[in-house]
């Protein structure tokens, strides 16, 4: 096995930092998820030649492990940092149930909602001003999920401009809103969950007929939103199941 070069190392630490495109990740499970889901490694690097476990095609390096951590946002590295370019689906062709994230920033939140999205069937998820897609902590939340769906991160004009082409009926949950369990929705929708202080924009909320919300006992006021667009979601699609 090659060992690293001193330019290699540094141009990558310069692209982790500068290229958005660009996902390094850290993790053994994930990085199976991303091959199996047909992404190509640009490279991978290990700290430890036993710990390459993949194809011989693909180029590896080995490296120190002071390197793997420099790479990696992990506290505790597995001695692996594998480098995929990202790249982001551009047809808004779409006729299925789509999630659209308003600013949201937490990128755990923004992580477990792309895991649960797709898990219930919204194959399309839009990050508008939100946290990025090659944000470690959001990789690691959707545990892999971000490579089996349809992900588009941009500004809310640029949504606004594309959002009557995708065929949908938008709503967006909203405390004010309809019992959701009281619904039952016939046509692809277009859920809308706001920033986790704010709420929904009212840019995006504009686009919206309809507002749903979970009822709540015990003076409970609200759900993190993680929590509360998962329990929407699958209760939307909950006839596919």
């Amino acid at each position: 096995m090659l060992k690293a070069s001193n330019n290699l190392i540094k141009d990558l630490k310069k692209q982790k930092r500068d290229n958005c495109s660009l996902l390094f990740l850290d993790n053994v499970k994930i990085i199976n998820d991303a091959i199996s889901q047909g992404i190509s490694p640009k490279l991978i690097l290990v700290s430890n030649e036993e710990k390459y476990i993949w194809n011989e095609n693909i180029p590896h390096y080995l490296v120190e492990h002071k390197t793997i951590e420099q790479l990696s946002d992990s506290k505790t590295p597995q001695g692996v940092v594998c480098i995929v370019d990202y790249t982001q689906n551009i047809d808004f062709n779409i006729q299925c149930n789509v999630l659209i994230l308003d600013n949201l920033q937490d990128p755990g939140n923004v992580g477990t909602l792309i895991r649960s999205a797709t898990a219930s069937g919204f194959n399309n998820v839009f990050l508008i001003d939100s946290v990025k897609i090659n944000n470690s902590k959001l990789i690691r939340s959707s545990a892999g999920t971000i490579f089996k769906n349809n992900i588009y991160s941009m500004n809310k004009n640029d949504f606004l401009k594309i959002s009557n082409k995708l065929n949908v009926k938008f709503i967006k949950a909203d405390m004010d809103g309809k019992n959701i369990f009281t619904k039952n929705f016939n046509e692809a929708v277009g859920l809308i969950l706001g920033n986790e202080g704010n709420g929904v924009s009212k840019e995006l909320g504009n686009l919206c007929s309809e507002s749903i919300s979970i009822p709540m006992q015990n003076d409970v006021e609200s759900l993190n939103v993680a929590i509360s667009g998962s329990i929407i979601m699958y209760e939307i699609n909950k006839n596919i199941f």
